[in-house]
Formats: structure tokens, C-alpha cells, sequence
């Protein structure tokens, strides 16, 4: 269930992993791999909070394509 707070809608990491379509472990490896930089909002608990605009970007970055040549240097494969 999304949060609001000073007019700002905010929803809890399972909320956005559903929406984007990745796990929760996708996207902390993403946030502690520099991928996808720290959610800037927290709630009194500690628990990440993020924006609509937030959102969009993981989603972008979830749908991304790459060319398999890339892929393929990127894992060493190459």
C-alpha cells in the first residue's frame, strides 16, 4: 500500500519489485552494485521508500536490451 507524506506518494520495496517485476534480491543487488543508486527516503522503521520517477527508471533498467556481443563481454565470455 502506497504511502503519502506532504502530498509525495511513496511505495515500500515489495510494492515496487511487483510493479518492475524483479525480486527483492534483484533489486539490492542492483542498489549495492551501484546499478541503481540508494532510495533517498525512508520511513520511521528504516524501510526504503521510493517515488513514482524511481520506479520508472527500474523499470527502464529491467526492460533494458542489450546486444548479445555485449552480454557476452560483460560476463567474460569473449
Amino acid at each position: 500500500m502506497p504511502v503519502t507524506v506532504n502530498g509525495q506518494t511513496y511505495y515500500r520495496t515489495a510494492e515496487v519489485c511487483r510493479t518492475v517485476g524483479i525480486s527483492r534480491a534483484t533489486l539490492f543487488r542492483w542498489l549495492k552494485g551501484g546499478i541503481f543508486r540508494e532510495a533517498e527516503h525512508r520511513d520511521r522503521r528504516g524501510w526504503r521508500l521510493f517515488t513514482e520517477d524511481e520506479i520508472d527508471k527500474l523499470k527502464a533498467e529491467a526492460n533494458q536490451i542489450n546486444k548479445a556481443s555485449q552480454l557476452s563481454t560483460v560476463r567474460g565470455l569473449i
